[in-house]
């Protein structure tokens, strides 16, 4: 039941004294049937104040009076005036709710508190198998017009049957699901059975035998193979195709979406041996990770791991007996900084790193100018299909994803202040001002702050707006954007999240303090109230908002998935002394055999250059078209990998 329902419900109640029930139901006769039956009890609760004098004589009593009794000697009122809104005339839908004492859906009849006594307006007729009839003001005797109860042969049978426990989770979900239950990444189904036991304490195995895994509930795989089956369905057709066969065991720590499963059994299509962590404790889809274990896949991960569940699953990833990791798929740089920091020397087998995350990024540029970077590395986030489509385009669709299945928030209107107009900041600020919210920004870039103000933002520092606006979105990749001192002056309800990477950009520590109570509302959403009764909204603990509470677009995901899959071709199969131990982008002409794969969904038709156009130009006619400097308005400088 929405809110909203509720508030409504309570004004009914308190305005006609009398038993309210709402429903809000997929099916539109289900909800006719229930606005009709709560306008009856309205009437009825109305009806229980008549005085006598107001009862209708015989020959103006109407034919289906809610005060008539039935033919059968069952009072439609029931004698317990605890029960005065409950009804004994009972409707198919009602008899359960009835017989359990509660408020029916069928005719409510006077509170017997209220009414006048009943010998003198009627008696009863034991000659008439129990019937009663109503006294006139003129002394005369008028027999109540009998009702008949509707009865369904298999009323019985169908309504009073109540769900066991699984039945009543399938029922849910496959109805509907409440705002509240519409948090999770893709809607992940959850059984509740299993929330208190650690996967970690659990011994399972799949339907082979397999035990090489530890995720929440393997019994989830057939549910998370229909959802892998649809993701396949938005994937690009043809990058499986590519004839770049190798054997490379890799370690990929990652989200675990449905796109992400195609990507992990596209590699092991091509002959990769994979074992997979998460990349974030919340990302995680339960029955996706079910359906990879039952392929077979080596899979350490589940929605809501602790910290230190996160780094025992990256360890038991890498950390195997009998099996040696030779190329690196990593987003946020954690796989990396634990292979560095406790298996140091797997990097002599390892040929290189695959980093899609900014954080990750900047992790493997700190080691490359520090002299550390042992491996060539390849960055993916600031290739251009990654930038212009994963963080651009899927920012823009997720953030108001995650904002209305967590908060239900209308944008129209709101002030919000989005930290940092990179690509992903771009992509949130659209979409807001789209809706119609009134967008600040800041900035540390002069040109990509010059570019917010010509996209017709204004560019501010944090503590000038913080005071007034409804929500905070941090974008920028980089540590204690939001502090202490900014959440102490926020607004009453004010919204915090982050898109950015890690859980590094708001200061989400400094809230852990005895002075100030953190309140679970819902999964993913914590109030965090300060002692003078100020309270702030913040999701998914500072983490990453679009991996932990919304779906991520399994379109654009096949571009990112595409990108890295050739990434980690190229690496594992590049000649020896090609790439030196440094961090490196895609090859153009990679990117654009990427973009070319995906064209086919939109029925999309490339124009070909004639044989004098490439030549004026200077172009081959199959590309690249751009040279590797150009970044398609992306400023990042980055060492380009050989064409």
């Amino acid at each position: 039941m929405w809110p909203t329902s509720r508030l409504f419900c309570s004004l009914l109640s308190s305005s006609f004294n009398t038993n309210c029930i709402s429903h809000n139901s997929g099916t539109l006769p289900a909800g006719k049937c229930q606005t009709a039956a709560m306008s009856v009890q309205v009437v009825a609760a109305k009806m229980a104040e008549v005085e006598l004098k107001d009862v209708p004589t015989g020959k103006d009593l109407p034919a289906e009076s809610p005060v008539t009794p039935t033919s059968e000697g069952k009072s439609l009122a029931r004698n317990d005036p605890h029960e005065a809104g409950s009804s004994a005339a009972t409707s198919p839908a009602a008899e359960p709710s009835a017989k359990a004492g509660e408020g029916s859906l069928g005719l409510l009849t006077p509170n017997p508190a209220k009414m006048p006594q009943a010998s003198a307006m009627k008696r009863s007729d034991p000659q008439q198998n129990g019937g009663e009839a109503f006294v006139n003001r003129d002394g005369t005797v008028a027999e109540a017009p009998r009702m008949k109860k509707i009865q369904f042969a298999d009323q019985k049978q169908e309504f009073n049957k109540r769900p066991s426990k699984i039945g009543r989770r399938s029922l849910s979900r496959s109805i509907s699901q409440s705002s509240t239950d519409s948090y999770s990444s893709a809607a992940s189904y959850t059984d509740s059975s299993d929330d208190e036991t650690s996967p970690r304490d659990k011994q399972q195995k799949n339907s082979k035998g397999n035990g090489d895994f530890c995720i929440k509930n393997i019994k989830q795989a057939d549910f998370g193979r229909r959802e892998i089956e649809i993701a396949e369905q938005g994937k690009a057709t043809g990058y499986g195709d590519e004839k770049l066969w190798w054997a490379a065991p890799t370690s990929l720590p990652r989200l675990l979406h449905p796109t992400a499963a195609v990507l992990m059994e596209t590699l092991s299509a091509l002959g990769a041996q994979c074992r997979w962590a998460a990349c974030n404790i919340y990302s995680t889809q339960n029955e996706v990770a079910a359906a990879l274990a039952e392929g077979g896949f080596s899979v350490f991960a589940w929605k809501g791991e602790s910290e230190d569940d996160f780094w025992w699953c990256i360890d038991r990833c890498v950390n195997v007996e009998g099996w040696q990791p030779n190329m690196i798929l990593d987003d946020g740089g954690d796989l990396t900084h634990w292979i560095y920091k406790k298996y140091p020397n797997m990097f002599k087998k390892i040929k290189g790193i695959v980093e899609e995350s900014v954080t990750g990024v900047h992790r493997l540029y700190q080691l490359s100018k520090a002299g550390k970077l042992c491996v060539p590395a390849m960055n993916v986030n600031d290739s251009v299909t990654k930038q212009k489509f994963d963080n651009l385009y899927c920012c823009r669709e997720s953030i108001l994803d995650g904002l209305k299945r967590t908060t239900d928030v209308m944008f129209g209107g709101k002030q919000v202040v989005v930290c940092g107009y990179g690509e992903v900041g771009k992509g949130c600020c659209a979409a807001l001002k789209a809706m119609g919210s009134i967008v600040y920004v800041t900035e540390i870039d002069p040109i990509c702050a010059l570019q917010a103000c010509m996209d017709g933002f204004r560019l501010v520092k944090l503590n000038e707006v913080i005071r007034q606006v409804d929500i905070v979105i941090t974008c920028t990749g980089n540590k204690n954007v939001v502090v202490r001192e900014y959440l102490d002056r926020m607004k009453n309800g004010c919204i915090v999240c982050n898109m950015g990477h890690s859980n590094t950009e708001i200061d989400v520590a400094s809230l852990r303090t005895p002075e100030l109570t953190w309140e679970r509302v819902r999964s993913q959403v914590d109030h965090v109230i300060w002692p003078d009764g100020k309270r702030i909204v913040l999701l998914a603990e500072g983490r990453l908002l679009n991996l932990s509470c919304s779906t991520v677009p399994t379109f654009v995901l096949s571009i990112t998935a595409t990108t890295q899959a050739l990434a980690l071709i190229e690496l594992y199969n590049a000649p020896e002394g090609r790439y030196k131990q440094d961090v490196y982008l895609l090859p153009k002409k990679m990117d654009e055999y990427v973009a070319s794969l995906h064209l086919p969904t939109f029925d999309a038709h490339l124009t070909e250059l004639s044989d004098e156009q490439a030549k004026y130009l200077g172009l081959n006619k199959n590309g690249p078209f751009k040279p590797n400097y150009y970044r398609y308005e992306n400023t990042s400088k980055t060492t380009s990998a050989p064409a």
